[in-house]
């Protein structure tokens, strides 16, 4: 898929002459961040891909636009969903799901050294799954709650949409009231 991008974007008008982005045979294959080099010879109406000692012919009429991948391996049909993220593939087949990106070999390697950026623990917080009003609030600061326990109830699109607690807490701050307009992921309330 990587392989076609890039014979694809190679096409693309009005680059300056010798000056389009080349990319060689030679890439980097990260699946689960598992990283992989491979060889991608094309065949003009199909690709080659050496991954160690073997060779896989893979032979394909697949465009970037299209969401399910098909080709044959090696004269093995296969199909495989295709989600396009910012950086890479999110690839589903036969029930597992796999994110995968292509590097140069040198990209490859600078990507070893980026450090992943943690998402923030939001744990503490009853946040506003959908813009919406507050109808009411039904706890205070120091309640204890339970799981499964009411704390807000938000009106969205003409429907009431009750907030439970997902665990046993207490309450630490209630940050909106009764008729307060709330936008998406506005913090509700804080827990201890």
């Amino acid at each position: 898929m990587n392989a076609i991008e890039k014979e694809r974007e190679g096409l693309i008008d009005n680059q300056l002459s010798g000056h389009g982005a080349v990319y060689g045979e030679d890439w980097v294959i990260s699946l689960d961040k598992q990283q992989t080099p491979v060889r991608v010879e094309d065949l003009g109406g199909g690709f080659i891909v050496h991954v160690g000692d073997k060779a896989v012919r893979v032979e394909t009429d697949w465009t970037p636009a299209e969401l399910v991948f098909r080709a044959a391996l090696n004269g093995t049909a296969v199909t495989i969903e295709v989600d396009r993220r910012a950086l890479g593939y999110a690839l589903s087949h036969m029930g597992s799901s796999h994110h995968a990106v292509a590097y140069t070999p040198r990209a490859a390697e600078l990507a070893g050294h980026m450090i992943e950026k943690e998402a923030p623990d939001m744990s503490r917080f009853l946040l506003c799954p959908m813009p919406g009003l507050v109808v009411s609030i039904d706890v205070v600061p120091g309640d204890k709650v339970e799981a499964g326990q009411p704390l807000a109830v938000i009106e969205a699109m003409k429907m009431e949409n009750i907030l439970r607690a997902e665990k046993a807490a207490t309450v630490k701050s209630v940050n909106a009231k009764k008729g307060d307009s709330l936008a998406v992921d506005a913090v509700i309330l804080e827990f201890e």
